[in-house]
């Protein structure tokens, strides 16, 4: 029976990465493939989740004007998600948004509000765009601010859904990769491997530059994976190991994954694969089941990860 496209968020493929990692030792890594969502990206869950969930407790309905601060992927998701149901969508971005997604979101018939100056405080933007989500909420009637930040439908729906998935599919898991921005992914996994009292390690990789995990704040390029400032789901001490990756190899990870296993992906999921090829797979033990996941796809980075002349303009990187 033909379906609705929402009701197909979720339930994405899970592949084994054979060549990438081939190895002698037994070790198994397995792609959940996030970007198979219908709009490109793991945020496709916490999206919907939050927007079921406010719908259902009667905090919007026809008519509503849902307004949130994002670098990309939650403002593409939302975008299409409020198309879909009938309701105005407002995202607050900033300079460094990328105009590619800028047009996706308009394409759904998103309205974006462009904050120019970072927060004077701190000299992030992301301060900045919350404040502005705050000043439209009061002054728009009807409208929501979804928080994707501070919700709890956000791990949730990860808990509920990634994770749970790829526990139902490969049954015991090792190690569980991923990148952090809100932190909802990472978190929601983590929530159920305690909960199901399961042996999997948590791996959080994260941007060198960002904060999230205890680094020092610096210059990043791309967006979706990071933070200037911490959010509060990190307050949670999820992982049993943090990563950090620098964007030249990010871009090696995802040129990696593309050249190996024919799979076109973001930056932070060429984090991910780095940061397991690199740095956790020979600490390791022989055997381990691992699951990567990916988390957007790399049709939005032509310009930037796939692009050789970008890439040693901005990175050093040469060719990667």
């Amino acid at each position: 029976m033909t379906k609705d496209w929402l009701s197909c968020i979720g339930n994405t493929p899970l592949v084994l990465l054979s060549r990438l990692f081939a190895n002698d030792r037994g070790i198994a890594v397995h792609a959940k493939l996030e970007m198979l969502n219908p709009n490109g990206s793991a945020k496709d869950r916490p999206a919907a989740r939050i927007i079921s969930a406010a719908l259902e407790q009667g905090l919007i309905g026809p008519g509503s004007v849902i307004i949130e601060s994002s670098s990309g992927n939650m403002a593409i998701s939302l975008a299409a998600i409020c198309s879909r149901l009938g309701m105005r969508f407002i995202s607050v971005v900033d300079p460094k948004t990328t105009p590619q997604n800028i047009r996706i979101m308009r394409a759904y018939g998103a309205d974006i509000e462009l904050v120019q100056q970072p927060d004077p405080e701190t000299s992030e933007f992301l301060p900045a765009r919350l404040n502005r989500v705050r000043q439209l909420v009061q002054s728009i009637p009807n409208s929501f601010w979804p928080n994707q930040y501070e919700n709890e439908n956000n791990y949730l729906s990860h808990k509920d859904g990634t994770i749970r998935e790829i526990i139902a599919e490969l049954g015991q898991v090792d190690y569980v990769i991923g990148g952090v921005s809100t932190c909802g992914t990472m978190l929601g996994c983590a929530a159920f491997v305690k909960e199901q009292q399961l042996r999997t390690k948590i791996v959080a990789v994260d941007a060198v530059g960002s904060v999230i995990l205890g680094g020092t704040k610096g210059k990043r390029f791309f967006p979706g994976l990071g933070a200037g400032i911490a959010p509060p789901f990190s307050d949670t001490k999820f992982m049993d190991y943090a990563i950090q990756v620098n964007e030249a190899d990010m871009v090696a990870g995802c040129r990696m994954l593309a050249q190996h296993e024919s799979i076109l992906a973001g930056p932070s999921s060429g984090a991910v694969i780095y940061a397991l090829k690199e740095a956790l797979l020979h600490k390791i033990p022989d055997g381990s089941v691992c699951a990567v996941i990916l988390h957007d796809r790399g049709e939005r980075y032509m310009d930037t990860v796939y692009n050789d002349e970008w890439v040693a303009q901005h990175l050093n990187a040469g060719s990667a």
